[in-house]
């Protein structure tokens, strides 16, 4: 299982959003890089490649952030009804990061399961527990004041990590532990989640199941 790669692409197309996703757990390179290329929410390194465009500044921001602080080289882009407004696009994009999650990382097999994340960014201090139960649960309490920041909603943020969860098959808690503004404690809650996931992804080194039930 060490030597395994986990890495996955999928495609996700509906009536209101067609988004395309490379992801790799690992890090590394990716192949389907250069057409997600954008100014804001691109980095490539040796050891990760990120490149986001889902048409949102600040979605691309908080994924960028996530994958960054996962260890993940990520490729996402999508083509969403952004005339009507944000909510297709951003519960879309993680709806199909989630699956694409759950995909790259198979069988809950070998995995420590259980991970813990706090993250600061100035004022602000989020905590992200996870649990890679295959049971879809979230509890998001992010305490955030304003309408938007950029163009996302600010109702969508806590709306678009419980719809990953969902779909990435995982018990997911983030809290906003204190914080003022609302930009630092979505981006401190996304890094805390980035750690949590980094954990509870990680190799033991054998292929037990981790569950008294011997089965995930």
């Amino acid at each position: 299982m060490a030597s395994t790669r986990r890495t996955t692409s999928i495609d996700r197309n509906t009536n209101e959003t067609k988004i395309k996703i490379a992801i790799s757990l690992d890090g590394g390179s990716l192949d389907s890089l250069d057409s997600a290329t954008t100014e804001h929410a691109s980095q490539t390194s040796s050891a990760q490649s990120i490149s986001i465009n889902s048409g949102i500044g600040f979605l691309d921001h908080m994924l960028h952030a996530l994958a960054k602080h996962s260890g993940w080289s990520l490729s996402l882009t999508c083509a969403g009804d952004l005339h009507i407004d944000d909510h297709h696009t951003a519960e879309d994009c993680a709806l199909a990061l989630g699956q694409a999650f759950k995909q790259a990382l198979g069988p809950i097999v070998g995995y420590k399961r259980f991970g813990t994340g706090f993250a600061p960014l100035d004022e602000a201090l989020s905590r992200a527990v996870v649990d890679l139960s295959n049971r879809p649960h979230s509890v998001v309490e992010l305490n955030l004041k304003r309408e938007k920041i950029g163009q996302l909603s600010c109702e969508m943020i806590p709306h678009v990590m419980a719809s990953f969860a969902q779909m990435a098959g995982i018990t997911m808690h983030v809290d906003v532990l204190r914080g003022e503004n609302d930009h630092h404690k979505a981006e401190s809650a996304f890094k805390a989640l980035a750690l949590a996931l980094k954990e509870a992804t990680s190799r033991t080194g054998n292929m037990d199941v981790p569950s008294t039930k011997g089965v995930l």
